[in-house]
């Protein structure tokens, strides 16, 4: 795996963890008991941090990075072992 493309496995998982993070880590409005006029009740609460967010999905997403990276550069799962279909067999015998 060359540097670049660690660079974007990294970033598809940062992106894909934040995705996952900011709904579990949101408190609403409604929740907060904070409702501002003219807003809707599922908006997000003035207690809600985003930094908080992306410190925990960067720590999340290096976390699996250092998996998936290790996985791709060791060895210890090929195309071969996930091919349910055996379409790479196919592909190569043409």
């Amino acid at each position: 795996m060359s540097i670049v493309s660690a660079i974007v496995l990294l970033a598809v998982i940062w992106f894909m963890t934040l995705f996952v993070v900011i709904p579990v880590t949101i408190e609403t409005q409604e929740e907060a008991g904070e409702e501002v006029e003219g807003t809707h009740a599922g908006a997000p609460s003035s207690r809600y941090s985003m930094r908080r967010a992306i410190r925990i999905t960067s720590i999340w997403a290096f976390g699996l990075w250092v998996v998936i990276a290790g996985v791709v550069l060791y060895g210890g799962i090929s195309v071969e072992d996930i091919d349910f279909f055996n379409i790479s067999r196919r592909t190569a015998a043409g």
